[in-house]
């Protein structure tokens, strides 16, 4: 494949205009045209068509669109982890996570490799667990760690860390603190759920509806376990909380349980890479092998 006019069919997709993109670039409108017409013609596929007075992506257009992001994502991580050891001499290992592992299980982990291995340098990412998939295949993380049950992307491999158990909490002077109700009597208190792309508010939606229940009435979003915990703590709603980021709150007499008839939660949490990756950094073995001798 010609790379030089992939490079230029990204510039186009990104732009939605062959101009534009040539503006970009400080090349021809008519050079990039011809490059994108021979692209499609090595790849037997048709990229771009003509939209009013702009140009679309085509399906095959958007997937090789996506493809070579990523593929040029690849090549900046290869290039900024070259800097690193020119100047440094020091590996970098970059890490994705969601909000329960990055808070809960990570900062153990990190300060361990620190101790055995203090020159490599950590970087770690905070972010839900749609963001945390997209960082790991754009080469900005070179592995990842999620709370999710499925939808799992075709592009990752997924390695089983642990199961987490989940709780509904309320204040600790609600009414239905420590109560055993339905799941349908639950939904109808406000929630405090997460952010669009949160699997925990994924995952409670699809529990509503394989038990054939309205969603729950979102009362208060915020975008951390740590924020909706405290918002329930100060007397607000209801949610579905990891136990090891609520149990303190409930020792502390802050929050209580709420005991839901016939269902007991717990969430897996994997360790995600990107398939088709045969080669890691020294870094990348000893962080894993610390993390599984943790799990042991």
């Amino acid at each position: 494949m010609n790379l030089h006019a992939l490079r230029l069919f990204t510039k186009v997709a990104e732009h939605n205009s062959v101009s534009k993109a040539a503006q970009t670039l400080m090349i021809s409108q008519p050079a990039v045209t011809i490059q994108i017409r021979n692209l499609e013609k090595e790849l037997g596929l048709t990229l771009i068509e003509s939209k009013g007075r702009g140009i679309a992506l085509t399906p095959n257009g958007t997937f090789l669109y996506k493809q070579a992001q990523r593929l040029f994502d690849l090549e900046i991580d290869i290039e900024y982890k070259i800097e690193q050891l020119k100047y440094t001499g020091n590996e970098e290992l970059q890490i994705a996570s969601t909000h329960v592992p990055s808070h809960f299980l990570l900062p153990k982990w990190l300060a361990h490799f620190k101790q055995i291995y203090p020159a490599t340098n950590l970087h770690l990412k905070t972010a839900n667990s749609q963001q945390v998939i997209e960082e790991l295949l754009h080469y900005k993380a070179d592995l990842a760690f999620i709370v999710k049950e499925d939808g799992h992307h075709p592009d990752i491999n997924y390695q089983f860390l642990m199961n987490l158990d989940y709780w509904f909490i309320v204040p600790y002077s609600h009414p239905l603190a420590g109560q055993t109700i339905s799941l349908a009597e639950l939904m109808e208190q406000p929630f405090v759920t997460r952010e669009d792309g949160s699997s925990t508010k994924e995952y409670l939606n699809a529990l509503c509806k394989v038990h054939k229940i309205p969603p729950p009435k979102v009362g208060l979003q915020l975008d951390g376990i740590n924020e909706s915990i405290h918002a329930i703590a100060a007397g607000f709603g209801t949610m579905l909380a990891p136990s090891i980021a609520a149990s303190s709150f409930i020792q502390q007499q802050q929050v209580a349980r709420v005991f839901i008839k016939d269902i007991d939660i717990q969430r897996p949490i994997y360790l995600c890479t990107r398939k088709n990756e045969q080669h890691h950094s020294p870094s990348f073995h000893n962080f894993l092998h610390i993390i599984n001798e943790s799990i042991l």
